[in-house]
């Protein structure tokens, strides 16, 4: 008898909640008995917490895997993307910015520095985009060689601008600067190819013509 009145109230009271409720009744005699209550409600919502929690943490956790990743692969590209502006147009650039004599040109840390030689011993520091060839910033530097170049370049009928141009046959041009020392005077430049290889080159101060460094060999 009593075990009756158990299950009529578990049974109540599931469907007062406004779930299915399985009730079990063991009875060993009529005074004494269990009631075990398990609802489908409890599962599901169980089920649904675990489920929404996996599912949740780890579409972040990937999601945030794959902006990391995308990350560091723009910036790879960026990085391995040569610019547009050419040794030359870059000293052109630099020259309509500052007026003087070009004496070197550089692709360093993300733009051309360009050294021009000023008038009297000013130097100026010109940077220079290398995608866009505009002009990033300019600063006075102290350096006190401007009458050992102004000597060097006494007699040269190529600038640096045209040395780079006549360089750009061998590759890309990365650098050049004005070799001062000694009687072997000409503009050293340094050329980039497709594959990665870099070599020197020395262009003649009068002529513009370009042999092999031989030191480099």
């Amino acid at each position: 008898m009593k075990r009756n009145i158990v299950i009529a109230v578990v049974t109540a009271a599931a469907l007062v909640g406004g779930g299915t409720a399985t009730a079990l009744a063991v009875a060993g005699d009529d005074d004494d008995s269990t009631s075990v209550t398990r609802t489908d409600d409890d599962r599901d919502d169980r089920g649904e917490d675990r489920s929404d929690d996996d599912w949740d943490d780890r579409g972040e956790d990937r999601s945030g895997d794959r902006d990391d990743r995308s990350g560091e692969d723009d910036d790879a590209s960026r990085a391995a993307v040569p610019g547009d502006v050419t040794a030359a147009e870059a000293i052109a650039a630099a020259l309509e910015h500052t007026p003087g004599t070009a004496v070197s040109a550089e692709l360093d840390d993300g733009s051309w520095e360009i050294d021009v030689l000023g008038k009297g011993d000013t130097w100026h520091s010109v940077r220079i985009a290398p995608d866009t060839g505009k002009v990033l910033g300019a600063q006075k530097d102290d350096e006190d060689d401007a009458a050992e170049v102004r000597a060097a370049l006494k007699n040269a009928s190529v600038t640096a601008e045209q040395a780079a141009k006549a360089a750009q046959s061998k590759g890309t041009v990365v650098s050049v600067d004005l070799d001062d020392d000694g009687d072997d005077r000409a503009w050293d430049t340094e050329t980039r190819a497709s594959g990665g290889d870099e070599r020197d080159w020395k262009v003649d101060l009068r002529t513009a013509s370009v042999t092999a460094d031989r030191d480099d060999d």
